[in-house]
């Protein structure tokens, strides 16, 4: 029978790149170590399956919020639920995609360490990732206050990972990794190097694009598993053969079904609650002949302009568009930054014909 891991592979059956399959199918403590064995120098020396062991049982996927005051408050979510995503400003919490520990072995006892990956459909999603990624990592350190340490003992804070798997890198880029972390500089010597003092924090970005020649094991793995052109049972021969990632084990049979279902639509994540006026907006446009083609052109158009922070009137003005005439179009993206324009077309026409959202 196939393992879990084959189970979310076949779920995701060429929409793996969709947010809530994505974090389902990086939560694998397999995948998990495969990353940190090449994103965390602490790991580099071992093999994966030693790193599988040093993989802690908290993982938790879009449970932890980043807000301050929230993030030692978790609140449940179910993966096939909504996706805890950014949202509109003041509209919404933003979470951790994936947050767990990391124990390694120690000659007094073992040192914990507390990451965080996090996945992206771009390189640049409107912002500088090493930022966001900061961001995080500054939360789960400050964080630690009241669970980790407490008063002043600031030596207990245990040291972050933040790291950022970027998909569909453009080319000039192509696969890449690269780290940002803290280090001493020395403008007049003598202060002694504790390292262990200031190397509490480290983002790691990870870009992907399948057509670059360059990279390592981790960035062709990674390109396997997120490819939107292998089918499930090609991706896990793959994983098998050419990683040694074990896919037979005991499974759900509702998993192994889904693997056959090609043509599954996900569509995960969905907001509840939608205005009833988005729906009447995008019945209108469609009514007025915006075919599918034009209206694929036209949410691209405006995922651009919202990645480079463009307000609604600031898009309507540049497209030269009525702003009631893309408003819900623009409302759409706003809220579901990571959804494919192929995904957002289709609701579109699906709730102009007397779909549901």
């Amino acid at each position: 029978m196939r393992n879990e891991l084959a189970g979310d592979i076949g779920l995701a059956a060429g929409k793996s790149q969709y947010d809530a399959y994505c974090k389902r199918i990086l939560a694998n403590k397999v995948i998990l170590a495969w990353i940190l064995r090449y994103s965390v120098k602490e790991f580099a020396h071992m093999r994966i399956a030693e790193i599988k062991k040093c993989i802690g049982d908290d993982i938790q996927i879009s449970k932890v919020r980043v807000s301050p005051g929230m993030t030692n408050t978790p609140e449940p979510e179910k993966i096939s639920g909504g996706a805890q995503e950014d949202k509109v400003p003041g509209e919404g919490e933003v979470y951790y995609d994936i947050r767990f520990s990391v124990y390694l072995p120690g000659q007094k006892e073992k040192v914990k360490m507390i990451i965080n990956v996090e996945a992206q459909k771009d390189s640049y999603p409107g912002y500088e990732i090493p930022s966001r990624g900061i961001y995080y990592g500054a939360r789960m350190i400050s964080a630690q206050k009241g669970t980790e340490f407490s008063g002043s003992d600031y030596d207990r804070i245990k040291k972050v990972y933040s790291i950022w798997i970027c998909m569909n890198a453009p080319d000039h880029i192509g696969n890449a990794v690269s780290e940002y972390s803290i280090v001493k500089k020395d403008h007049i010597p003598g202060i002694p190097d504790r390292i262990e003092a200031y190397d509490k924090l480290t983002v790691v970005q990870i870009c992907l694009n399948p057509k670059s020649k360059k990279g390592n094991r981790l960035t062709e793995m990674l390109n396997i598993l997120f490819s939107v052109e292998m089918n499930a049972g090609e991706k896990m021969r793959k994983l098998e053969q050419d990683f040694h990632i074990p896919m037979e084990q005991k499974i759900e049979k509702e998993l192994n079904q889904m693997c056959n279902l090609s043509d599954y639509v996900v569509e995960v994540g969905l907001k509840k609650g939608m205005e009833q006026g988005i729906k009447q907006g995008m019945e209108q446009g469609v009514e007025q002949g915006l075919e599918r083609g034009r209206l694929l052109q036209q949410i691209e158009v405006i995922q651009k302009k919202i990645r480079k922070g463009k307000s609604l009137e600031q898009t309507a003005d540049e497209m030269e568009e009525e702003r009631g005439k893309i408003e819900p179009i623009y409302k759409m993206i706003w809220e579901e930054p990571q959804s494919p324009a192929e995904v957002l077309a289709e609701r579109i026409l699906c709730a102009a014909k007397g779909g549901e959202l």
